[in-house]
């Protein structure tokens, strides 16, 4: 723990007193344990002559036997007893637990509840010692911390579980009292145990794999924020933290901004996430090479794949095969320039894009997942002579896993009022819905954490993870 805290002791300093006590016990026990040396070695002897030259020999061993075994016997419950016995008067109380209306160990069936604490302590020795102990007044167990130097102070960390009674208040309190400022508890759950190296190299892994969980990666990382990429805007902008704001100039010229208005970011932060935004540079453009088989009633086979930039010649195709109708429906308005659309759509910077592609290698449908937050929007396209086959159902469920796979528990979809056919298909889901309409512009939201119907595997025989 010391060297998670820059050397900040975690227990006082052992007085000059308490040392020379200390050497006394040693000694006395030393002597004791020499003396019963020498008399066990005695009586081993005298034991031994008067079996040799005794005609009571074996029953002299046989009563010495006995009395050995009581012995042992006698010597494993006084111990027993000694370790799990209530205190004599004169051991001292831990100290702050008259205060804290400390009432001993948490009981093994007692209700708990997890929580996430950050405050600031001064860089000082005893400083986080005094926080453990405050915490130790009141019941509650740490079960990890890190710690976040500053230029003045540090940030610690801590995964606590404590006693459902606890109030967040009286969480605070606690952590006030022994010196933390800053203070910002929230509740946890077992996810958040995972411990920190790991959780970073399994989003470093997830965004090797795909450019498109970037995003999703910095998401999980620093909880819930505001993500939003600006191109070419990264040369002009300086890499540093300001408070509740991360700027990240990525290499290729793109600026990404990170806004978290509950909690300042700290340096350790930037530096992970800045390694992040550097792998994710330096492996360039990406997009994993998964795919499904589907049938169709009809017969036709069809192949459910990702997209990516170098689909956007058979896309573009796709869309002068679409009617006008089917496009307005799907950009809210005449599309004119569709080129732009789809240069934006097809970049895995920006969420993930399926197609399915015919047997004659013709892409017929489109399924845009775009990360926004901590929703994502969907978006589905499908070319008239395939509508109403299902097409895009299949997408629109495909999408909404691969959401919920990320740790999206929402999504939502932006058409018109008069767009029927998208809300049937947005009911399909079989999740709780919102509407809200605003001059035309209909926006349906899916809860999909609440959904009673389990959704498909989005790419079969994908190892999960």
């Amino acid at each position: 723990m010391d060297n998670l805290t820059n050397g900040r002791s975690l227990t006082p300093t052992t007085s000059r007193a308490q040392r020379r006590g200390a050497r006394i016990h040693r000694w006395r026990r030393d002597t004791v344990e020499l003396a019963a040396i020498f008399l066990s070695v005695t009586a081993a002897d005298l034991v031994a002559k008067i079996v040799v030259h005794g005609p009571d020999g074996p029953l002299v061993l046989a009563a010495s036997a006995s009395a050995l075994l009581a012995t042992a016997l006698f010597h494993t419950w006084w111990a027993h007893r000694h370790l799990h016995g209530p205190p004599s008067p004169d051991t001292p109380a831990p100290p702050g637990a008259e205060a804290d209306g400390a009432t001993g160990p948490m009981d093994e069936f007692e209700p708990t509840t997890l929580w996430r604490v950050r405050t600031t302590v001064e860089d000082s020795p005893g400083s986080l010692a005094r926080v453990c102990t405050a915490f130790a007044g009141q019941r509650i167990n740490i079960i990890s911390m890190q710690s976040h130097p500053l230029p003045a102070g540090t940030v610690d960390e801590f995964f606590v579980r404590a006693p459902l009674s606890l109030t967040r208040a009286e969480l605070t309190r606690t952590v006030a009292s022994a010196g933390g400022h800053d203070i910002w508890t929230d509740p946890a759950d077992a996810h958040d145990l995972v411990d920190v190296p790991t959780h970073v190299l399994a989003l470093a892994t997830r965004t090797a794999l795909d450019a498109a969980e970037l995003p999703v990666a910095l998401r999980q990382l620093f909880g819930q924020c505001t993500i939003r990429q600006f191109p070419g805007a990264g040369k002009r902008a300086t890499a540093g933290v300001e408070g509740h704001v991360m700027r990240l100039p990525a290499p290729s010229g793109d600026l990404i901004e990170l806004t978290r208005p509950h909690l300042p970011f700290t340096p350790t932060e930037f530096a992970r996430a800045q390694a992040l935004v550097k792998l994710d540079t330096l492996l360039g453009p990406r997009v994993p090479r998964v795919k499904a088989h589907l049938t169709l009633p009809a017969g036709a086979d069809l192949t459910v794949r990702r997209a990516d930039a170098g689909d956007k010649e058979a896309a573009l195709a796709m869309h002068g095969r679409c009617s006008t109708d089917t496009l307005r429906k799907r950009y809210h308005g005449p599309v004119r320039d569709a080129e732009r659309y789809l240069d934006h759509l097809l970049d895995a910077r920006h969420g993930q894009t399926l197609a399915v592609e015919a047997a004659d290698g013709r892409i017929v449908a489109l399924g845009h997942l775009m990360w926004d937050d901590d929703s994502a929007e969907v978006a589905v396209l499908v070319e008239d002579g395939w509508q109403r086959r299902g097409l895009g159902l299949d997408l629109l469920r495909r999408m909404s896993a691969l959401a919920l796979e990320a740790g999206v528990d929402t999504v939502y979809a932006i058409t018109q009022a008069s767009n029927t056919g998208l809300v049937a298909t947005m009911r399909k889901l079989a999740a709780p819905l919102d509407y809200q309409v605003e001059e035309g512009t209909l926006v349906i939201t899916a809860h999909l954490a609440e959904a009673t119907a389990e959704l498909p595997v989005p790419w079969p025989g994908r190892p999960g993870r």
